[in-house]
């Protein structure tokens, strides 16, 4: 190694840093410059990718964590050629490939969208599963490491208690994590608020932990080296860095360390910017270079790369033609070909709760979908997943030859990792839990949302009908908060997230459906504990009919010239129609609509949508949710009936008449909304 070069690149990559803070105006200058040192090793020594195939399967991934420190992740890039001087003096600009915290763009080097703490070390979780699983089904030229990058924010979280339990407990040799440990936060030093020893508790997790000088590119080496030897244990390597390493102030005194160069430009925070620059070797004129000892490292290491993917590919070359079957499954999960499955094929018992219809579909998927991974929170013989457990069998530490993940109590973590191994690529992730746990889920579910992650949410025990367990179990808003997502729209026009409510088994499976043909967006799958009855057919078919609701809303019970529409899914539907032939034999014309996903119904050409819900005629609509769940549905002129309150502790069926969610209840509503 040639420390004169290494500590140039490191210096490089902190004025390129601190250059586009300063340019922006805005950002977080200080964490970057301390962590330069770290990927200037990992990026010029270690991480294995394609130089002329960014998506190569086998490559080496780099999850930031903490998303404020893109100044690093973007320099470092620079310097491999994945971003131009132009492109870094874009940051956080309108339009710009350099926003503020990093947003997932793999052909440029980023895996993952990184800004909320914690979630980018936890997604990373995900992607080391999912290279074990790969390399376990394919063999062992496709192994790969996955490095991680946290910050002492991003380790206080929370969720990285569930992200180091996991990845000890099933023993991810393949995840390398370095803790970039340099003694301040946003706000306040560390000691203010922590005192914690993680490396003992990282060791209690099983864990290998290696604790060494940040700032050493040889101490750093040494320590990449000994984590790439360990086979049984994820690494963690403590490096001790400085905050704003080689800031310095007007007379050119000491700077280093302090806490105001966190999170804004240099220059407000007591550190002189020109003297820094000039003080890491730099041109305060024209800080946007990259010095020429510095373009020979990084193009030592291209030439280096290319030898290695070479020998790679030869491995993989000779495994493909000894393997051919093998070979072909692997390239359908690259490009995301499903198996032939027949839904309509697949049997419920009458009248069944749609979780319980949608453990019949997982039993089908275990069997057919051999790239699909299922977690649950300690909840699978409750959220059904465990149908899919049955077919495909668990994790174990050092055994990836199952396909299900016991995330145990901890949902963010799980939804996490469901993202990391979508990033990966190859794979299909599903996880469950009960739906008003969403709310622990849902930072991740945004994320999957915002990166347009395919993860399929299995939310049961869906409403107030929960019954005994009372509010503290009992969904209410949570719904209407999923709706908002299906709302919002993804950063390609989409809705940001395919909500799905079924009203009976037929819907259930055709979420299912649904969920699996979805390649752009999560999907939720909103199900119920209790049983609901099968929808009667309108005519003889009434799968055929329900394969309506991939337009988002259908007609379930249609009338001629209707006096009112009743509106509603999921359990509400066949209540509904239970109104419906109530009013009838009171010579009210009622048609019902079940719209399991309000936002592909509204995205319906007008003629469709008023042919489900006519112009004109009143409009009832049914939610065990908030009434605002289904208000653009109905219209201005319609009423919702739902709750607005917290649930109660009661057998379900009491809380239907407390609650007013009988036929004869709704019955009396109904009427009176439209003057009968």
């Amino acid at each position: 190694m040639d420390r004169k070069t290494m500590d140039a690149a490191a210096n490089n990559i902190r004025v390129l840093a601190a250059a586009m803070v300063e340019k922006a105006k805005s950002g977080h200058p200080g964490g970057s410059m301390g962590g330069a040192d770290f990927v200037n090793v990992l990026y010029s020594q270690f991480l294995v990718t394609d130089p002329d195939d960014p998506t190569w399967i086998a490559r080496d991934r780099f999850f930031l964590d903490p998303g404020h420190q893109s100044p690093m992740l973007y320099g470092v890039l620079a310097l491999t050629g994945n971003y131009t001087m132009e492109e870094l003096q874009q940051f956080r600009q309108w339009g710009s490939v350099t926003p503020g915290h990093p947003e997932v763009n793999p052909q440029r080097g980023v895996e993952n969208t990184s800004g909320p703490l914690g979630q980018g070390h936890t997604m990373a979780v995900g992607a080391a599963i999912a290279e074990r699983f790969l390399a376990t089904r394919f063999g062992d030229w496709m192994q790969h490491k996955t490095y991680a990058f946290i910050s002492d924010g991003g380790i206080q979280e929370e969720i990285s208690q569930g992200a180091g339990r996991i990845a000890g407990y099933l023993g991810l040799s393949n995840l390398i994590m370095f803790y970039d440990s340099n003694k301040v936060q946003l706000s306040t030093d560390v000691d203010a608020v922590d005192n914690e020893d993680y490396a003992a508790k990282y060791r209690a997790w099983h864990w290998h932990v290696i604790e060494c000088d940040g700032t050493d590119p040889e101490a750093l080496t040494d320590a990449l080296r000994k984590a790439h030897a360990e086979r049984h244990k994820p690494t963690l390597i403590i490096g001790h860095t400085v905050m704003g390493r080689g800031c310095v102030t007007a007379d050119g005194s000491n700077f280093e360390g302090q806490c105001s160069t966190h999170g804004q430009p240099l220059s407000k925070s007591g550190a002189d910017v020109d003297k820094t620059i000039e003080n890491l070797g730099g041109d305060p004129k024209n800080p946007w270079v990259i010095r020429e000892e510095v373009k020979a490292l990084y193009e030592a290491r291209r030439s280096e790369l290319r030898a290695i993917v070479a020998r790679r590919r030869e491995e993989e070359k000779a495994w493909a033609a000894a393997n051919p079957e093998k070979a072909r499954q692997l390239a359908d999960f690259i490009d995301g070909r499903l198996p032939q499955i027949d839904y309509r094929s697949i049997v419920h018992k009458a009248n069944v709760a749609t979780r319980t219809a949608s453990a019949d579909v997982l039993t089908e998927l275990g069997k057919k979908v051999k790239n699909m991974i299922v977690s649950s929170a300690d909840l699978a013989n409750s959220d059904k997943t465990e149908a899919f457990l049955k077919q495909t069998g668990a994790f174990a530490p050092g055994d990836f030859s199952g396909a299900f993940l016991h995330a145990g109590v901890a949902e963010l973590t799980m939804a996490s990792i469901m993202n990391g191994i979508a990033l990966h690529g190859g794979m299909i992730a599903a996880c469950g839990t009960f739906f008003v746990f969403s709310d622990y889920m849902k930072p991740a579910v945004r994320l999957a949302a915002l990166m347009e992650l395919p993860v399929k949410y299995v939310w049961t025990h869906d409403a107030f009908r929960v019954g005994e367990d009372g509010p503290t179990h009992e969904p209410v808003e949570h719904e209407a908060q999923m709706r908002l997502l299906e709302e919002l729209h993804n950063l390609n026009g989409r809705r940001s997230l395919l909500v799905l409510r079924p009203a009976d088994s037929a819907e259930a499976t055709i979420a299912w459906e649904m969920a699996m043909e979805n390649k752009h967006t999560p999907t939720a799958l909103i199900l119920t504990r209790q049983d609901v009855p099968d929808l009667k057919p309108v005519g003889a078919d009434r799968y055929e009919e329900a394969l309506q609701m991939k337009k988002g809303g259908y007609v379930v019970r249609k009338a001629a010239n209707p006096d009112v529409t009743l509106v509603g899914n999921g359990s509400e539907v066949s209540l509904l129609c239970d109104v419906a032939v109530l009013l009838e034999a009171e010579g009210v014309r009622a048609q019902v609509v079940s719209v399991p996903s309000i936002g592909l119904f509204l995205d319906q050409p007008a003629d469709y949508r008023q042919s489900c819900i006519p112009e004109g005629v009143a409009v009832f609509g049914l939610t065990a949710g908030l009434p605002s769940t289904l208000r653009e549905v109905v219209g201005v002129g319609g009423q919702v009936f739902g709750l607005d309150r917290f649930g109660a502790s009661a057998p379900y069926k009491v809380l239907d008449e407390k609650f007013g969610f009988t036929p004869e209840a709704v019955l009396e509503r109904v009427k009176n909304f439209i003057g009968r």
